[in-house]
């Protein structure tokens, strides 16, 4: 009676285990899925020294994927924004985000979301002494493709600008 007790337990334990394909859905790093939905293109730029200037900060986002835009039409809805530090001999002004671009799913096609799908940039007008700059900052965004809603991300932002 023993082995079939043992036996027993052991299917009981192997029917209420997880299945791994639930698992893998859950995993945030499984393969197929990127590591980052937004791709930052950190290019030098020149601005002129103590003077009103505009940076242009260059994004891209993977194909397949949207994310919303920094003004979302639902308050539940995560937005796109752009943190920055202060540095020194550098002021800053308010971002100046795009327009995002309406877009639906096929299973409503009646509720547009305004969302960022390839490329877009964001201002950032400046004042900033003479010499080499550095303003070290984070995208905070919610990736989505056709189906569904991914959990929100961060990419760190570096941008480099010479004054002069």
């Amino acid at each position: 009676m023993r082995p079939f007790a043992f036996f027993a337990a052991l299917a009981l334990l192997a029917g209420s285990a997880t299945p791994p394909r639930v698992v893998a859905q859950f995993d945030m790093d499984a393969p197929g899925k990127p590591k980052t939905y937004i791709v930052y293109s950190a290019e030098p730029q020149t601005v002129p020294a103590g003077r009103h200037a505009e940076l242009e900060l260059r994004f891209q986002v993977v194909p397949g994927y949207h994310v919303n835009s920094h003004t979302p039409k639902s308050p539940y809805l995560i937005p796109t924004v752009l943190t920055l530090q202060a540095a020194n001999g550098v002021k800053t002004d308010a971002l100046q985000y795009p327009a995002g671009k309406p877009y639906s799913f096929a299973f409503d096609p009646a509720n547009k979301l305004d969302v960022y799908a390839g490329d877009f940039s964001i201002k950032l007008p400046v004042v900033a002494m003479p010499g080499d700059h550095t303003l070290d900052g984070t995208l905070r965004y919610q990736a989505c493709d056709n189906a569904s809603c991914y959990p929100p991300r961060t990419l760190s932002v570096k941008i480099l600008f010479t004054a002069k």
